[in-house]
């Protein structure tokens, strides 16, 4: 059975920053714990959030590191507590809203948080006790805003994903005009992690027809966007196409990931200080040529459609399409050249093999499989 569910109240405009309080009046938060990282207070945008917030007692966690950590996690609901707080707001890319989404399940439910990771059995055990949050996203590539799953890496330094409907925040804020000016490599990383969202997705077997159609419209604005984007911070025009991909990316997979994220996840967990954008662009192309051959992805010309979409020639243009966009963007060629090595592949294997999107992968991978993308990414 294919359950179809899309729940988040969205506004979506440039300047939709100043809806921030009346979402905070609707949703019932009156003292606000905001989870952000320096780099968003750095570039003025945290003061925006606050300009936007007016009057209310609102308490303020700024250290959330690149990959959320549930060490930050702790921290964050630490001050939750002391400053009596009864909501959450996070403002930044997909590290601040998913350590927020940590945080609202460790505020109010007991243990460790590996205890309520999907692979671990525990998406039941999240409850509609959860913290309410909001999210403001900064970046245009995860898409955590709409989202009911979080990654975060756990004390045992695995790098777990968290699900349930309950962790769908209950308002996103998507001005593009908080991405403006985005750094370009930031732009590029996260733009590809919202063009894997959505072919990986578009790839699963899974029966949703509504996020296919999302998904491959995602798709299209983001190839035809993020080099615009990336070149000139200051395009208007491509920082709202790329705002919607990335969120129309995360509407669609709740069909289901697949090997790219396996992969991308597991390496994250062995090295955080990788981006997750910058792996999901090096792996997509040997996953594509991996999924060719599954039967669903034959049977419905998902490989023709995503080129069309892409305004490819054909479905074997895929590959080094993804590839020439990289270089273009300035992203590395290969993962040596962000220094992953052959000894670190059975690590990275392990982890992959375990992730909850493996098994969402229209075809499935084996070991050696999963060895031979690693090897063609380097």
């Amino acid at each position: 059975m294919s359950l179809i569910q899309y729940l988040t109240t969205i506004q979506f405009e440039f300047g939709a920053i100043k809806l921030l309080s009346s979402e905070c009046a609707r949703i019932g938060i009156n003292r606000p714990l905001i989870v952000t990282d320096v780099g968003v207070r750095a570039a003025g945008v945290l003061q925006k959030a606050l300009d936007a917030l007016g009057d209310l007692d609102v308490a303020v966690f700024d250290e959330t590191p690149s990959n959320p950590t549930e060490a930050a996690v702790r921290a964050a609901v630490e001050m939750y507590r002391t400053k009596r707080c009864d909501g959450l707001i996070a403002v930044g890319g997909g590290s601040a809203i998913d350590c927020a989404k940590g945080v609202a399940i460790a505020a109010t439910h007991e243990g460790p948080l590996k205890n309520y990771a999907t692979i671990e059995g525990g998406s039941p055990k999240i409850t509609d006790a959860v913290v309410p949050l909001i999210a403001v996203p900064t970046t245009s590539g995860t898409g955590s805003e709409v989202a009911r799953g979080a990654i975060v890496i756990v004390d045992d330094h695995r790098k777990l994903g968290f699900h349930s409907w309950f962790l769908m925040p209950k308002a996103a804020i998507c001005d593009p005009e908080l991405t403006l000016g985005l750094p370009p490599r930031l732009t590029a990383a996260t733009g590809m992690d919202a063009i894997a969202h959505c072919m990986e997705t578009f790839m699963s077997a899974a029966f949703n027809p509504p996020a296919d159609g999302i998904g491959l419209d995602g798709l299209e604005r983001a190839w035809l966007h993020i080099e615009r984007a990336t070149k000139d911070g200051s395009d208007r025009e491509a920082r709202l196409n790329l705002m919607s991909a990335s969120m129309q990316g995360a509407m669609a997979f709740q069909k289901g990931l697949g090997c790219v994220h396996s992969l991308s996840h597991s390496l994250g967990g062995v090295d955080p200080r990788l981006h997750h954008g910058t792996l999901n662009a090096l792996f997509l192309p040997a996953v594509i040529h991996f999924n060719a051959a599954a039967e669903s992805v034959q049977k419905d010309r998902r490989l023709l459609r995503m080129a069309q979409a892409m305004h490819l020639e054909t479905a074997s243009d895929l590959g080094d399409a993804i590839r020439d966009m990289s270089a273009r963007l300035g992203l590395p060629k290969g993962l040596a050249e962000v220094g992953v090595s052959a000894h670190q592949f059975e690590k990275i294997i392990d982890g992959a093999m375990a992730d909850h999107c493996h098994l969402t992968n229209p075809r499935r991978a084996t070991r050696d499989d999963y060895r031979e993308m690693l090897e063609a990414s380097m």
